[in-house]
């Protein structure tokens, strides 16, 4: 029930963690309310886009003022089904704001998007601190209520007291201050990185040697000569991977760790001050003590643990891997002795043609983006029980965005809308951003997908990596379960509402039908001739994928470091850039490269702050619940159907510990993950 902290989760960029209702607006047909469209002037979409806010916010304002005026016993009626009210207004304020100042092409827009969301917030810690809404909530008469009822309430008081609502007064004017400028500082921190798009210049075409021809065709010179290569991820993974020069690799990699500096530099110092600020009036030692308190892994020493078995885990297979790419760069160049961060893309793929006898280019040919818009929406169709259906009238904020409804027996059970490639001013990452609160009998749940895959040109072309589907899948997992967990009576419960260290399981399990054969050639065709992926280009595909899985997640483990260790102690005892190289040097077999300076463009440090332990730690759970499913026969629904029932459906009604259990028939172990690691043949991960 703490808005507060609900709010904290939205706000973020991977905006999965739970999803909420517009109230009052007039539905767009076969869509939400979405008033801020494109092809409205700036001004006048900012300004309905602030009216809207603000209708909601009034309208939580006149509920509040009714709760508090409540005489009499506390009961499920007059205090929680309130409190659900106000949870709805709120909540569909901030996501709305929230999806907004990320993705609408007018800066107008975004900016009005940045102030809502800081009107949204100074709301809800209002809220989150206001004591007569705990009492009325500690007084509520829960005789006879169901266990979702009890579990709302006590979740509900905990949270309260997490914000510091039992405080003295000065104590929670001073919550109220920080708060506020929190809001204001990550809207810097993200802002700094999506408007940050750099370019690296080519001079001479022969410079792009290595690079898929698609790719060099999309790149021709300006007026002025030069080719513009971008820090745009359609850009910047295939130089990565491909590109036989190393100045350009080395260039490139530089700009793109550099979006955001030298700015968030000072911008994240002074977001590790507040937050490490607010953590000690909480009652809690560091920033990590307070934001994991609520999580599976409960505290920060945990974490620490679990980075500890991890590196032991991967240690050797790190090596192993290293060694590799190592030889073979001593093949360019004899007198090498490490292999930089900006490396190990291109000499990957060289180990993986040269030992493994796979070309990830061809690859490439058998993924055109309609293509595997197509087939993610069939297989998950199949799987799953349900359809797609386009709504191609639906009102959105750019031309590129698609609306669709995901229907069940004939009976409309979500919505969802596909914002998929890049442009100037837009979320630069992929993530899930929830829209409407599903509430069983009310209102479906909606979302949106903002991803930044390779656009289609005038003839439909825009040929995909192996990691852009694998990210697809990724991306939609979480919206299925926004989807099919939006169907219960408390908004608080409804969605994506469980532990936030569980929340990427579900999303990494869906990634391994991104191997599956099976799978593949229900959809994955050449381009041009139209013929189905090979089965043996899948099997290449499978034993070369087994490499470098040591090297992955040593390379997690490193930014699962990162993201600890900037929040578990005071912040004058951190100094990023003498950190930063420190734990690489001890998690990572990649040197540090000087003039790269990844943390400021690394938005996990303030949507995750302490917490980017969650891939990891989700992964050795998302290759446990993949166990139970028929590697032979992964299109088959009824493993997929318990899955959906016992997994996804469940939200936040029930401990993320339960839900594995109620899968697996037991509780979740490191068994599963070891084999991935060691070789099993089953796909590494790619999210980050």
């Amino acid at each position: 029930m703490n808005l507060d902290s609900r709010l904290h989760r939205i706000n973020l960029a991977f905006m999965a963690s739970t999803a909420f209702l517009f109230i009052g607006m007039p539905l767009i047909p076969g869509g939400g309310a979405l008033p801020a469209a494109a092809g409205e002037s700036g001004e006048k979409a900012a300004q309905l886009l602030t009216d809207e806010i603000q209708g909601h916010l009034e309208r939580a304002r006149k509920d509040l003022d009714a709760l508090v005026a409540v005489q009499g016993p506390r009961t499920v009626t007059n205090t929680l089904e309130i409190l659900n009210r106000i949870s709805l207004e709120v909540s569909a304020a901030s996501n709305k704001a929230g999806l907004m100042e990320n993705v609408h092409p007018d800066k107008a827009v975004r900016d009005a998007a940045e102030k809502a969301s800081q009107d949204v917030s100074a709301f809800a810690t209002d809220l989150s601190l206001n004591r007569d809404v705990f009492d009325a909530l500690a007084a509520v008469d829960l005789s006879g209520a169901d266990a979702e009822t009890r579990r709302l309430v006590e979740h509900g008081l905990r949270d309260y007291r997490r914000s510091g609502v039992d405080k003295d007064e000065a104590t929670r004017d001073r919550i109220r201050k920080l708060k506020e400028e929190l809001v204001e500082i990550s809207q810097e921190f993200g802002r700094n990185i999506r408007e940050g798009r750099r370019f690296v210049y080519v001079d001479d075409p022969e410079d792009l040697e290595g690079l898929p021809a698609d790719y060099i065709a999309a790149h021709q010179p300006g007026e002025d000569g030069r080719i513009a290569i971008s820090t745009d991820y359609p850009d910047y993974i295939p130089v990565m991977t491909y590109a036989v020069k190393p100045d350009l690799r080395h260039d490139l990699y530089e700009q793109f760790n550099n979006r955001a500096y030298p700015a968030n530099k000072e911008v994240f110092k002074r977001l590790r001050e507040k937050r490490y600020e607010l953590a000690r009036l909480l009652g809690y030692d560091n920033w990590a003590a307070y934001i994991t308190g609520d999580k599976m892994a409960k505290d920060p020493a945990t974490i620490s643990r679990f980075i500890d078995k991890l590196d032991q885990a991967t240690r050797k297979r790190a090596q192993e891997d290293y060694d590799l790419l190592l030889d073979r760069k001593r093949k360019d160049d004899p007198t090498a002795t490490e292999v930089f961060d900006w490396e190990k893309s291109y000499y990957s793929e060289l180990v993986k043609s040269e030992q493994y006898d796979f070309d990830s280019q061809k690859l490439r040919a058998y993924y055109n983006y309609p293509d595997v818009e197509k087939g993610i929406l069939g297989i998950t169709s199949r799987l799953f029980g349900v359809t797609f259906r386009p709504v191609p009238d639906a009102v959105v904020w750019h031309p590129d965005v698609k609306c669709f409804e995901m229907l069940e027996n004939g009976t409309l059970r979500g919505r969802f809308y596909l914002d998929m490639h890049p442009r100037d001013g837009k979320y630069s990452h992929a993530a899930q951003f929830p829209l409407i609160t599903g509430i069983e009998g009310i209102q479906v749940p909606e979302a949106a997908l903002v991803c930044n895959f390779p656009k289609p040109d005038e003839n439909g072309l825009a040929l995909m990596e192996q990691d852009d589907v694998e990210t697809f899948l990724h991306e939609f997992g979480h919206l299925l379960h926004t989807l099919f967990g939006g169907h219960h009576r408390w908004a608080d419960q409804s969605g994506i509402a469980t532990e936030w260290d569980f929340v990427e399981a579900p999303s990494q399990m869906l990634e391994e039908w991104a191997l599956d054969a099976k799978t593949l050639r229900t959809f994955a065709r050449h381009y041009e001739t139209g013929e189905p992926i090979p089965e043996e280009l899948i099997a290449k595909l499978r034993r070369a994928r087994d490499f470098g899985n040591g090297l992955y997640v040593s390379q997690q483990n490193f930014y699962t470091a990162i993201s600890l260790n900037a929040y578990n102690q005071p912040p004058d005892r951190v100094d990023m850039d003498t950190m930063v190289p420190e734990l690489q040097a001890r998690y990572s077999r990649y040197s540090y490269v000087p003039g790269a300076h990844m943390y400021a463009s690394f938005g996990h440090l303030d949507g995750y702050s302490a917490m980017y332990y969650t891939y990891m730690w989700s992964l050795v759970i998302a290759k446990d619940l993949f166990s139970r499913f028929d590697p032979e026969n992964l299109l088959d629904p009824a493993t997929a159907t318990e899955y959906r029932k016992k997994v996804l459906e469940p939200g936040g009604t029930k401990d993320a510990a339960d839900l594995i259990h109620d899968f697996l028939g037991r509780d979740y172990s490191f068994d599963s993950f070891e084999r991935w690691l060691n070789g099993s043949g089953e796909d590494r991960q790619t999210q980050e």
